[in-house]
């Protein structure tokens, strides 16, 4: 009698799947389509990119399919919004071993400026700061145009574009529960003693939600966590900026 139990048992879970495989084909394959469905658009995005590697991940509480591709002598990176498909950030890099240091002067700031508006075609850059990183000297730009906001890395002494990013920028509703951007740059200024508050980012991190302020001092750069609701600094970085 156990066994006729058991049997039963196991018949009804295999007729249960095989339900949910032919009257439910949505629901099974749908995740699969939609990577399908991701790995086509980011390959017609990067025409001859091959994709490296895919993961799924939640982005300011939105879920996100994030993207790798390695193309000549650039790896890229893509994000696009699970929900519909789109493409919310693009950039690029040239990989390390293919960075030339360069030789000669450092070019001037607003040659840097010239050539990244010729890059993103805009009338104004936010910022440009000066920095060193694996021995290359480089200028880091800013700037923002429509709903897209720019970074690019120049190399100082060349004029090379080295990196190239975009992000689509989202206007969000105040929520009481959070302190707000303004106060979390004023609670980080005043870690730092002063400086400019060059980043304000809010997002999750392990479940906590944050505001992550970077701030520019003398030569050093702070990255602050803060706790959005209760205003206290959770996590203090501190690099220089030729670093």
């Amino acid at each position: 009698m156990i066994r006729c139990r058991k049997a039963a048992a196991v018949i009804f879970l295999i007729c249960l799947a095989a339900i949910n495989v032919f009257c439910c084909p949505d629901v099974v394959f749908a995740e699969k389509a939609s990577d399908r469905n991701i790995q086509k658009l980011a390959k017609k995005q990067v025409k001859g990119g091959t994709i490296v590697e895919l993961d799924k991940d939640y982005e300011n509480g939105v879920l996100v399919y994030e993207i790798t591709m390695l193309k000549g002598k650039k790896e890229y990176e893509l994000t696009y919004r699970a929900s519909d498909s789109k493409l919310i950030s693009y950039g690029w890099e040239m990989q390390s071993y293919y960075v030339k240091r360069g030789r000669g002067k450092i070019i001037s700031i607003d040659k840097c400026r010239e050539l990244a508006k010729k890059q993103i075609k805009v009338k104004t850059i936010a910022s440009i700061v000066q920095k060193r990183s694996h021995g290359v000297d480089l200028y880091k730009v800013k700037a923002q145009k429509g709903s897209k906001k720019y970074e690019l890395k120049i190399n100082a002494r060349t004029g090379k574009l080295l990196e190239y990013e975009w992000k689509l920028t989202v206007k969000k509703k105040n929520n009481p529960q959070y302190i707000g951007a303004e106060r979390a740059k004023k609670i980080a200024l005043e870690k730092t003693q002063g400086g400019t508050a060059v980043k304000v980012k809010f997002e999750m991190d392990d479940g906590v939600p944050v505001y992550e302020v970077d701030v520019i001092k003398d030569e050093l750069e702070y990255e602050i966590k803060i706790h959005a609701r209760s205003g206290r600094v959770l996590e203090i970085d501190v690099e220089s900026v030729y670093d």
